[in-house]
């Protein structure tokens, strides 16, 4: 048999028609003849609707149908990817009240996008302004201005741990800080785009939309509608990104699917880049009170945090990030004998809160990073020594933390040592006290990250198909949904790797719900490891049946029959008897033998990936930029199966981890109006504020999957944020500052450096918010074995 492509660095297959501008995304596929929509959306973040006038625009050239509120009554309110709490429903069309700056009011159908928009300009809307409440916490105190007055207050959900012990009463020393981890903007280079197209043939609706899970679209909209899911096709085309955004159906996707329904005509709809960022769910966006408390030799005896978490308006999906993600991850890679943790979800007048890449385990990542390195300068320890002496050790796994998450495998070590061996750290930190004493005004910084994160949470199994075709190649569909990770790639190379046909003969199939019956699509980093392993017995159950077909043709044992070295199939060691894929197709259609096989491969859990992360900056105590100069980054995502696909994504999570720790923030003025709701002034980054990366590997594989690997779409963005942050602080740690949260901006850093310098600095850390006491109990935590 050919020697294993597995682990080598094949060259990514679906990029040459993505480069050549063969690509075909939502808003280039169009069927002539559609309707384009058009949303007239809220001015203001918090107003009563006294009224919707429609008539005007109605009469515009062009116009086809309007739609507000009153004219969705029959419909359900809308169903997010989440609902944290059913009494902060979503309408459709904003009904009784617009909750946030973007909030959709009326929605314009014409022939043409232009005469949408010149409609939308004739829409009449009477609003009753109301009092904004964008800060999380300001919006829990008793005399905020409430979203839902029913729910009598703007608490969406809450809970806490138990405190049967107090988790830091044994502790010398106590670190405590409040950190800001801020709420990012999406912006995928795609915004949400979808094309609905009415009942025809088998289907009450075919929808092409930019999506990152067509069969759980799919399966929203069904319920929408009552509709069998069978009789809904949902295609993803080309995905110009997601990183959580376009999980799910969006408000808008039913108004559009709605109007197609009604109209018996194909509708469009494509957001712009303004919309994007203020209407398409926000990531991150949390308040943390940390409390570590550790013995004087290093040792940690107790957690205690408190987290707010922004909902946003109507209390979706990204509000449980705080109670569920970042809870079960907040132990991360240390003996913690006792955690106490409490959240609440807070509802704002602001974009509604979603998934964003890492989906609630960067914030605890950055809380439990940032608080290391409070204590490692309390206890005048290097920062890489007190996370050395708290790490959990391999023989421990597997391992159930103490909120309940069981961790696969690990050694946490292992790639601390290697960032640290990659970065010259003694060498760093020797330049760092050079520059300190000549006094220089740019100061370094060396900050770690260290991770353990969660993949493939919450989903035992995903759809795979392998299918030799009749012309000797094969096809490879699977439930996942691609978007610019290197699905086609690695799935081929697994069917190459088992088939030994060729990786240009290998065709893939993906989202398209009626050409793959079910999968759960691309989130959670889940992809490799559930559908690569469906994939892989798949192809291995396909090869059986081939040995058996090849064996009867040649009258040979079938285990004398393998693929050999030009890809054939025949009998070990006797040249001239063997068959191309091409005839063992034939034969087997003679001897009615199916070369096709689908698989749903499950796992018994999650998997835990980590790594750990050096950034190397620059400060200018002048101006307080900084400029980061190196990263280096060694994430453990188990067996590598390419490192060209994981060096891609490392690099892609890099930018972004790295982007919110010193320019990325979406902000709001004190009437919830967006003041960062374009790329003017949301500070995306380009390669030219970046540094060359320096990304590497471990690898710990999983007993969990055969394939041994573990997700990495999302553990760069993970390690590289807190790294930075510690980093930019670590630089000014000589002056006294002890802590800047993030974005770390020149501004924010002149001030510390202002404040360090005039001995005026701010104390890290203040008092919870009061409903933390009130919240429900969850139930005590506690570790007897970390004890």
């Amino acid at each position: 048999m050919p020697g294993s492509i597995l682990g080598t660095a094949v060259r990514r297959v679906e990029d040459p028609e993505l480069i050549r501008g063969h690509a075909t995304y939502v808003d280039n596929i169009v069927p002539p003849g559609a309707l384009h929509v058009v949303f007239v959306r809220s001015p203001l973040a918090h107003a009563r609707l006294e009224g919707v006038s429609v008539d005007k625009a109605r009469e515009a050239p062009g116009v086809v149908a309007v739609l507000t509120a009153d004219d969705l009554v029959d419909l359900p309110d809308h169903r997010p990817f989440m609902v944290l709490n059913d009494a902060c429903a979503r309408p459709l069309l904003a009904r009784g009240k617009v909750r946030f700056v973007g909030d959709m009011v009326a929605a314009i159908v014409a022939t043409t996008t232009a005469e949408a928009v010149d409609a939308a300009e004739l829409v009449e809307v009477d609003y009753d302004r109301l009092e904004a409440v964008v800060d999380p916490e300001a919006a829990l105190a008793a005399d905020a201005p409430l979203q839902f007055e029913e729910l009598g207050s703007n608490l969406a959900a809450g809970m806490r741990d138990a405190e049967e012990v107090d988790p830091l009463a044994d502790a010398d020393v106590v670190v405590r800080a409040r950190i800001v981890n801020q709420r990012l903007a999406v912006a995928p280079m795609e915004g949400n785009s979808v094309t609905a197209e009415p009942a025809s043939g088998d289907y009450d609706a075919t929808i092409h939309v930019s999506t990152q899970m067509p069969h759980g679209l799919r399966d929203q909209v069904a319920k929408q509608w009552g509709w069998d899911p069978e009789r809904v096709r949902v295609i993803a085309p080309h995905v110009g990104g997601g990183f959580g955004g376009k999980a799910g159906l969006a408000p808008e996707h039913a108004v559009v699917i709605e109007l197609a329904r009604r109209l018996g005509r194909p509708v469009t709809w494509t957001e712009t880049r303004s919309e994007n960022l203020t209407a398409m769910p926000h990531g991150r966006g949390q308040v943390q009170y940390a409390e570590l408390g550790l013995r004087r030799d290093g040792t940690i005896v107790g957690l205690r945090a408190r987290v707010v978490g922004d909902a946003g308006a109507y209390a979706g999906f990204g509000g449980a990030l705080a109670l569920g993600p970042t809870r079960n991850m907040a132990q991360g890679v240390y003996r913690i004998p006792a955690i106490s943790y409490g959240a609440a979800a807070a509802l704002t007048t602001t974009t509604p809160v979603g998934a964003f890449r890492g989906a609630g385990r960067p914030e605890a990542a950055a809380m439990l990073e940032r608080i290391m390195d409070l204590a490692a300068l309390e206890l005048d320890v290097d920062p890489a020594e007190l996370r050395r002496r708290n790490f959990l050790a391999p023989d421990q796994f597997p391992y159930t933390t103490v909120t309940g998450s069981l961790y696969d495998s690990g050694d946490y070590a292992k790639p601390l040592d290697e960032a640290l061996r990659l970065a010259g750290y003694d060498e760093l930190r020797a330049e760092q006290a050079r520059r300190r004493e000549r006094g220089d005004r740019v100061v370094l910084g060396i900050g770690l990250g260290v991770y353990v994160e969660v993949t493939a949470g919450g989903a035992a199994q995903e759809y795979g198909k392998v299918s030799v075709d009749d012309d000797g190649g094969a096809t490879v569909a699977v439930g996942t949904s691609g978007h610019g990770q290197g699905h086609a790639t690695s799935f081929a190379m697994i069917v190459a790797d088992r088939l030994g046909i060729p990786m240009e003969r290998i065709r893939f199939v993906q989202s398209d719900t009626a050409a793959v019956p079910h999968g759960g699509g691309t989130g959670g980093s889940r992809s490799l490891q559930l559908a690569g392993s469906s994939v892989l017995v798949a192809a291995d159950t396909v090869l059986s049946r081939a040995r058996e077909v090849v064996a009867s043709v040649f009258e040979a044992a079938p285990e004398d029959i393998a693929v050999l070295d030009d890809g054939s199939v025949g009998v070990a060691g006797v040249p001239g008897r063997s068959m191309t894929w091409t005839e063992v197709a034939a034969a087997a259609h003679e001897q009615g033998v199916s070369l096709a096989e689908a698989r749903d491969e499950s796992q018994p859990g999650a998997t835990y990936p980590f790594g750990a992360h050096v950034s190397v900056v620059e400060v200018d105590l002048d101006t307080g930029r900084v400029t980061p100069t190196r990263h280096i980054a060694v994430d453990d995502c188990g067996r590598v199966l390419n490192p060209t696909l994981v060096a891609g994504q490392q690099h892609g999570g890099l930018v972004q981890g790295i982007s919110q720790a010193l320019w990325e923030g979406f902000s709001y003025d004190a009437d919830g109006n967006p003041v960062t709701g374009s790329f003017a002034a949301y500070l995306l980054p380009t390669a030219a504020e970046l540094p060359t990366f320096e990304a590497a590997s471990t690898e710990t594989p999983t007993p969990y999957n055969p394939l041994g690997a573990k997700g990495i779409g999302e553990a760069a963005t993970i390690g590289s944020t807190p790294a930075v942050q510690n980093a930019v602080v670590d630089a000014l740690a000589h002056l006294g500052v002890r802590h800047v949260d993030m974005p770390l901006t020149p501004d924010r850093v002149w001030h510390a450096i202002r404040d360090a310098e005039a001995g005026t600095l701010a104390d890290p850390w203040s008092e919870p918010p009061a409903v933390f006491a009130t919240l429900p109990v969850r139930g005590a935590s506690a570790d007897p074995e970390a004890a």
